[in-house]
């Protein structure tokens, strides 16, 4: 039976539509292809993320510009997850932890963003920071849009996907330079401690600036003598690396004793094997 023009319209469109969605999503990154998320995610590393704007849960706005000047670690999470989300900010919780005492609270900043808008309100934000027992004062809890979710998650490699349990999406926990610029990731949801200081002590200690006065030299000396201790679960100061380099310095010492006594008794020896001057 012949269609008539509109039929024929609507199947036109119809097949537009298809070959457009097929098109995004070749372009998209695969929410179960683990090694594309990864790579989509590692490519974020030296973005700079803007000045997005949020709600914390109190109420108050913040921007991310007011936590420039120090490192920021981020993490994104929805609060109705019963799984994944708990572990990632308990995990979180215990670095943090960890390194607000090897490194002080007042050296780095954390924050948590709810990136389910439509559920995850300043109240509910409260709320899950409560349940989660987090009092730290340099971790704060986020609210936003979409549209600011969306750019965000872009700017630091996020990924994230409605699906029947909520959301998938990938577990990472974002460490921010001082200005902003994405440093580097932790991926997981159970990662070790050092995961995340160690970064956070090469950018608040200055592994990568040069050392020109006093204050850089002590930062370069915390640098490489404070080492986690799995044992205590926190990062200690290793006097044994002093000791080991004056033990360097004397066993060099030492040797260059002997060489200096040798070289010494040689120029000695020499002296008395040589002739006098001549008599007439």
């Amino acid at each position: 039976m012949p269609r008539s023009s509109a039929d024929r319209r609507a199947l036109v469109l119809v097949a537009a539509l298809l070959v457009v969605a097929g098109n995004a999503l070749a372009e998209a990154p695969n929410p179960f292809d683990e090694r594309g998320a990864l790579a989509y995610s590692q490519a974020a590393i030296g973005n700079a993320v803007s000045d997005h704007r949020f709600i914390d849960s109190s109420g108050r706005p913040v921007s991310l510009a007011d936590f420039r000047g120090k490192p920021l670690v981020l993490n994104l999470i929805f609060t109705a997850c019963s799984s994944t989300c708990p572990i990632i900010v308990q995990t979180l919780h215990r670095s943090v932890r960890i390194a607000n005492g090897a490194l002080g609270p007042d050296d780095f900043h954390v924050v948590t963003i709810g990136f389910d808008t439509d559920r995850d309100t300043p109240q509910q934000m409260r709320a899950y920071k409560a349940d989660q027992g987090v009092r730290f004062p340099n971790w704060t809890f986020l609210s936003t849009d979409a549209a600011t979710i969306e750019a965000l998650s872009e700017e630091v490699g996020f990924i994230y996907f409605p699906s029947p349990g909520g959301f998938d999406h990938l577990t990472t926990t974002t460490i921010l330079d001082a200005e902003g610029t994405v440093f580097r990731h932790v991926y997981g949801d159970a990662f070790e401690p050092p995961s995340l200081v160690e970064p956070l002590k090469d950018l608040v200690w200055g592994r990568f600036s040069p050392v020109t006065d006093v204050e850089s030299l002590i930062n370069r000396i915390k640098l490489i003598c404070t080492i986690y201790d799995p044992n205590s679960d926190r990062y200690l100061f290793d006097y044994s690396i002093f000791f080991g380099i004056f033990a360097g310095i004397v066993s060099l010492g030492g040797i260059g004793f002997v060489l200096l006594r040798a070289w010494l008794g040689g120029r000695r020896r020499t002296a008395r094997g040589m002739p006098g001057p001549a008599r007439s």
